[in-house]
């Protein structure tokens, strides 16, 4: 699920919060607690990240690694501008701006 996580860039929030709701059952079944654990709770205690956490950092990998990169084809994807918020077409770059979602935020705040 993760190593296509550039293509979930893509995705449309709803599939988004889809693997994120598979993420927290795995989690809550894989260590057995309780259901009245918050999941921000468990993420933060299992020290994982969200999905959408993760993607914004696997983005900022990459975008760091292509920019030293010795294809010009991946320099050039480093100096792209993202277009405007009306746009409707998403790149994998346009996620390193995306404001954190509610579990995200409740995770990092803990």
């Amino acid at each position: 699920m993760t190593y296509a996580s550039p293509v979930f860039a893509h995705a449309a929030p709803k599939a988004l919060y889809r693997l994120q709701v598979i993420q927290n059952k795995f989690c809550r079944s894989a260590t057995d607690t309780h259901w009245c654990v918050r999941n921000s709770v468990l993420h933060r205690d299992l020290e994982l990240p969200t999905i959408s956490q993760y993607m914004k950092d696997a983005s900022k990998r990459f975008f760091d690694i292509a920019g030293s990169h010795r294809n010009a084809l991946l320099r050039a994807a480093v100096d792209y501008e993202p277009p405007p918020p009306t746009h409707f077409i998403r790149r994998p770059q346009n996620v390193l701006n995306d404001p954190p979602d509610a579990l995200t935020a409740a995770v990092e705040s803990l």
